[in-house]
């Protein structure tokens, strides 16, 4: 696919859209990280933290391949919700581990429809379309892992 103007700014703005819930995870997870008693689960999180990070740099490659500037960061205020709502169950149960990873689990799954959403439009060409879908599988596999630690 060629990328005209229209395209382009399109996919721009899809980028900065999953960098806007990518950096939501990345600072819920690192909030979380700091909330969990086990060192195994802590080492996990931040784990988390980092990939979003990668995941970031990934996508703001992209806009920059398209000729655009990424200089935008620090989520979106449904991340701000989402780390707020961290904050306040972490300081009612204190740092009750179930409730921050369910808090998780919800914020992985807004990130997994909304990358959902940005496949589902037109303007990425393949291997944008590939980038994003590898990320996506890879976050489907991390709240997999999340539900595990939830049973276990």
């Amino acid at each position: 696919m060629t990328h005209t103007e229209e395209t382009t700014k399109e996919a721009v703005s899809t980028f900065e859209g999953l960098i806007s819930i990518l950096e939501d995870g990345k600072l819920g997870y690192t909030n979380a990280a700091e909330h969990v008693e086990s060192p195994a689960i802590k080492t996990d999180f931040l784990e988390y933290a980092r990939q979003r990070a990668l995941f970031i740099v990934e996508l703001q490659d992209e806009i920059n391949r398209l000729g655009k500037s990424t200089d935008t960061s620090g989520g979106g205020p449904l991340g701000a919700l989402h780390r707020t709502w961290i904050d306040i169950k972490s300081s009612f149960t204190g740092g009750d581990t179930e409730a921050i990873i369910n808090a998780c689990i919800t914020g992985e799954e807004a990130a997994i429809e909304k990358y959902k959403a940005a496949l589902e439009k037109e303007e990425l060409d393949s291997n944008q379309i590939s980038i994003v879908s590898k990320q996506l599988n890879s976050i489907q596999n991390t709240l997999t892992l999340i539900k595990a630690k939830k049973l276990s």
